[in-house]
């Protein structure tokens, strides 16, 4: 087993790792760093410590997962790394390009795995979106758009989520699933045009952006605001064959909150009223109707960790996939 420590024990410790690693036999999950709640009492038999150095003196631990606040992202894993640890950090991996290469080259100086958590990879409706561009269902991909909509007008308790500094805003925060998303769709963009916005009253950072991803004959339009009351859809794909039409996203999240498990019945399935709509032509014949999401299921990035770590495999997530990805940060924050 692969002994794991989480730092941080928010909504991403708490809800979105922590679950999979203990539900995975091939993790033990040790330790959470926090000073807040005392893990045991959520997880039975995960150890608290009070601060990362701690971790990092404990040789029993592998795998330090980042789950702090963005700007603690590259120090804390640059100190996991010059211990000797595996290092999955949260996203954004790092607010520059320049910092992420330093940690990239550093792990393999060292000899160490480094991985980032973007888990959105194996969401319901991106992996049935993925599918359905795949398999050419909608013939040549003119147009994709995604949404990452919100309605949450009051300020974020946690002040680090408010506060403008390196990797502060919902273009590092959210942005960073769905260019991530549009990275592994079509690769590398040819030019990249955005603007972020600060919308809530009161807010010190950019709360909402629009993005264009130029790929060619494919154009790529990203949004995210937290003022939207009235969801709009999650994804809209016109191509030279057809169109595909995708309100409401995955439900891990959700469930996780709520309790539901990795490997609970249901867990990861959407309901009937989040089907995507499918308008297309197929062998000649014109068709129109629901298509029922996949399942989502974030457990494959963990998977793939320890058959990095322990079996020599090859990442699931391309490090150069996360440089284009902070790439386009900065050719939209500059």
């Amino acid at each position: 087993m692969l002994n794991v420590a989480i730092v941080g024990f928010g909504l991403s410790g708490r809800y979105l790792q922590a679950p999979f690693f203990l539900h995975n036999p091939n993790f033990h999950l040790k330790t959470i760093v926090t000073t807040r709640q005392n893990p045991a009492e959520v997880y039975p038999g995960v150890g608290q410590a009070l601060n990362l150095a701690e971790v990092l003196a404990d040789p029993e631990i592998e795998l330090v997962s980042i789950a702090s606040p963005n700007d603690t992202h590259y120090d804390f894993a640059k100190q996991c790394l010059h211990t000797g640890k595996h290092v999955l950090v949260e996203k954004p991996f790092t607010p520059t390009v320049a910092e992420a290469k330093e940690l990239i080259a550093l792990a393999k100086s060292v000899g160490k795995q480094l991985f980032v958590f973007q888990n959105r990879r194996w969401d319901s409706d991106f992996l049935t979106v993925e599918k359905v561009i795949q398999e050419g269902l909608l013939g040549e991909i003119l147009s994709f758009e995604a949404h990452f909509n919100r309605y949450k007008p009051i300020l974020n308790p946690k002040k680090w989520k408010e506060t403008q500094g390196p990797g502060s805003g919902m273009i590092y925060d959210l942005g960073a699933h769905i260019i991530d998303q549009s990275i592994v769709l079509f690769g590398k963009p040819q030019s990249v045009w955005g603007q972020t916005f600060t919308q809530r009253q009161g807010s010190e950072i950019d709360d909402a952006f629009d993005l264009r991803l130029d790929y060619g004959k494919t154009k790529v339009t990203l949004k995210c605001s937290l003022l939207v009351r009235e969801d709009t859809p999650r994804y809209i794909i016109q191509g030279t064959k057809g169109s595909l039409v995708k309100y409401g996203i995955d439900v891990q999240e959700d469930h996780l909150k709520a309790n539901i498990m990795p490997g609970n019945p249901g867990f990861g399935i959407e309901p009937t009223s989040q089907w995507a709509t499918l308008n297309t032509e197929i062998n000649g014949l014109h068709i129109r109707g629901q298509v029922e999401p996949l399942p989502g299921n974030w457990s494959p990035l963990f998977q793939n960790m320890y058959e990095v770590i322990r079996e020599g495999k090859a990442p699931l997530i391309d490090l150069e996939d996360i440089l284009t990805q902070l790439e386009v940060f900065e050719a939209v924050v500059k």
